[in-house]
């Protein structure tokens, strides 16, 4: 295939949600219909002990929830699907912005009977500011929830984005039989689910017109149908392509991912809808996928995906151009050439090698620790350099060092890989070389951090938990910064490139320091530092 059909053959999309609206159920059930996997094993079903394909680390298995994103591909009727499922708990919003980052299109969960919750909203936002397309998958329509009507108006309301029903559901509010396909103006009836939707769900398909629908739906059933589509019809919004690649209308679809309840045909129109790979922003110029030039960015990277190995994955977004394998590419930031070896393309922690890969494809590659989060690597003479990704401020912050002084080696080791992907913010403390400071969005980082340490690096850690609330980067032109004055009890810190961190009890406080030393520039993350200084 040319480079432009196997452009045009890609779907790249991360699916956010709020903590437990079944993003990583909805995630198993399409690898289940994509054919990816033949028997789907639900986060939920401890007693089988099986866990979703996506939820790959010990913990995860252990708490039924997600802490990191995991990459998914396969090919589903001559596409090649790039799913990226992110961790949906609040404590994680870095790590999902960055895998945002890397995706075309989201897929937003929202749960029938709570509505828009509050992590929705800030992912909504994130996907709103880059502009990507968002389809929207109103989910466990198999329990009583809102009604649809009420679930569009606050679609429009909380989040100020406009939203046509692909398809409506059949039936009674917790006990919904079908969906009637807007486009197709066709009935799709689904079988009770018996085997817990570990399996494909059979269905009976036919147009609305047929009589026969007439008489398997009660008369109530299909007066309500009738109803909704003519008050939709008149008063809903008109369906847009261009609105909905602009982010200004979401497709609106109805199901249950646990029982496989409206999933096919939602992958179907989505993958019918959804953008193929989009051009990207470098500093230089816009990237077309298009453009025969290799080109990608680093989001995301992982320690330890094979215990046994502790080995260290790299993963990348393609966005222009062929990759092949052992191909040698510029790493920007350092101005190194680096050789390309062993590419893996990943159904979570299940690889593939591969010999080459296209833009929208996500590859990882083995790497010792010369590569980091926002990294930018090319093929060719041309430069180019992907913007790198802003941080997230740390509102926790801990002191840790290990209980046993002879696993010192393990403790750097795990600390240091743990950093460069993210897990947590490290910082060091000039007076100390047992331990380091660590800053949190969330309390579940922090646990994530000490389970993984002990399991991954046989590390047991002493914690203790310090006052501060807020870090700030300081800078000046004319001033050291031990000649900042009242800063109490502050302590000051060295973030991983060596850069002055004052951690601080709150922002009052802070804003008290600001004032006392108008030489310095405080800024609360190193995004705002002067360029020079970011490096």
């Amino acid at each position: 295939m040319s480079l432009i059909e196997e452009v045009n053959k890609r779907r790249t999309f991360a699916i956010i949600s709020h903590p437990d609206a079944g993003k990583t159920t909805l995630t198993e059930k399409l690898l289940l219909y994509g054919g990816a996997i033949h028997l789907a094993g639900s986060v939920k079903a401890r007693k089988t002990a099986k866990h979703a394909v996506s939820d790959w680390m010990e913990i995860e298995k252990q708490r039924g929830i997600s802490v990191t994103s995991s990459v998914l591909q396969f090919d589903y009727e001559g596409r090649r699907i790039n799913i990226l499922d992110t961790p949906g708990h609040q404590d994680f919003s870095e790590d999902t912005y960055r895998t945002l980052m890397a995706a075309d299109s989201a897929v937003m969960l929202i749960d029938v009977a709570k509505g828009v919750e509050e992590q929705t909203k800030k992912l909504f936002k994130v996907c709103r500011e880059r502009g990507i397309p968002i389809f929207t998958f109103i989910n466990k329509i198999d329990r009583f929830g809102r009604n649809p009507f009420d679930l569009m108006d606050e679609i429009e309301t909380v989040l100020g984005i406009h939203a046509y029903p692909m398809n409506w559901p059949l039936g009674v509010n917790g006990s919904y039989e079908g969906i009637y396909d807007r486009t197709t103006s066709s009935i799709e009836l689904f079988a009770k689910d018996t085997n817990h939707g570990q399996r494909k769900l059979s269905s009976t398909k036919g147009s609305a017109a047929d009589p026969a629908f007439k008489e398997l739906l009660s008369e109530e059933v299909h007066r309500s149908l009738i109803d909704d589509i003519e008050l939709l019809d008149a008063a809903g919004d008109e369906f847009s392509m261009e609105k909905i690649k602009n982010g200004t209308l979401t497709p609106m679809f109805f199901g249950s991912a646990m029982t496989n309840f409206g999933v096919k045909p939602f992958l179907e129109k989505f993958l019918e809808l959804a953008p193929q790979p989009q051009p990207r922003q470098a500093k230089e110029r816009t990237v077309e996928p298009t453009d025969e030039q290799f080109t990608s960015f680093i989001f995301k990277i992982q320690a330890n995906m094979n215990p046994q190995h502790h080995d260290r994955i790299v993963f990348m977004r393609i966005c222009s151009g062929t990759f092949e394998k052992g191909m040698t590419v510029t790493h920007r930031q350092s101005g190194k050439q680096l050789r390309l070896l062993q590419p893996q393309q990943f159904l979570a922690t299940e690889r593939t090698m591969v010999e080459d890969a296209w833009p929208g494809d996500i590859i990882g590659v083995f790497d010792s620790s010369s590569l980091g989060v926002g990294d930018t690597l090319y093929a060719g003479k041309k430069q180019v350099t992907f913007a790198d990704f802003p941080t997230f401020p740390a509102e926790l912050f801990a002191r840790i060092r290990a209980k046993d002084s002879l696993k010192r080696k393990q403790f750097l080791k795990g600390m240091t890989q743990l950093a460069q992907e993210g897990a947590v913010q490290i910082y060091e403390n000039p007076g100390s070389l047992e331990s380091y400071i660590v800053g949190a969005v969330g309390q579940l980082q922090f646990e994530v951090l000490e389970h993984r340490l002990l399991h991954e690096y046989g590390v047991t850690l002493e914690m203790n938990r310090l006052s501060y609330t807020v870090a700030k980067w300081i800078y000046s032109e004319t001033r050291k910064y031990t000649d900042l004055k009242n800063i109490d009890s502050a302590m000051i810190v060295k973030d991983h490139k060596q850069r002055t961190v004052l951690l601080i009890a709150n922002e009052w406080q802070a804003g008290w320091i600001r004032e006392r030393n108008p030489d310095f520039l405080f800024c609360s993350t190193p995004d705002e530092l002067p360029p020079s200084e970011k490096l």
